[in-house]
């Protein structure tokens, strides 16, 4: 990552410079008004959000969740540029048998309570998180209460 930091990009110049510098880890499924979304490769999704960040501009990691879909899990990143409202949107498939992905806690600090929830709530592991610890439920606890497989008493 060479570039230096595009001052307001525009939807178009943003699509344009991730497909050239991670067209082999993403795939952009649309753009709109003021909005890009992605699907990445889990491999990448550090390095398309440092760029994102220090060539795009783009400030604030607005959220980052979890989606459990049965068969497998995801993350969902929320980045936003003020200057210029853009809304990037990335989802990144984790597969249920092993739940690791990098973090961007360092990149956005915001981004550290969001990582933390996720890994409390669906188990998602963010390698490189620098505290990854639950936030409301005891250390010990060895289930995670948003993954469909977790059953209330009572439920089949």
């Amino acid at each position: 990552m060479t570039e230096k930091m595009i001052e307001a990009p525009t939807v178009e110049e943003i699509a344009a410079a991730v497909d050239r510098e991670f067209s082999y880890m993403t795939v952009k499924k649309k753009t709109g008004v003021r909005r890009i979304h992605y699907s990445c490769d889990r491999k990448a999704i550090h390095d398309l959000c440092k760029y994102l960040h220090d060539v795009l501009n783009f400030e604030q990691a607005s959220s980052v969740c979890g989606v459990d879909w049965k068969d497998h899990m995801q993350v969902v990143y929320h980045l936003s540029n003020y200057e210029t409202g853009i809304m990037v949107e990335i989802t990144v498939d984790v597969p249920n048998d092993d739940p690791h992905i990098d973090s961007v806690a360092l990149i956005w600090e915001g981004a550290d309570w969001h990582e933390r929830e996720t890994y409390e709530l669906f188990g998602i592991i963010f390698d490189g998180h620098p505290k990854l610890e639950r936030l409301l439920t005891p250390q010990n606890y060895e289930f995670f209460p948003f993954r469909k497989s977790y059953k209330l008493r009572g439920q089949e």
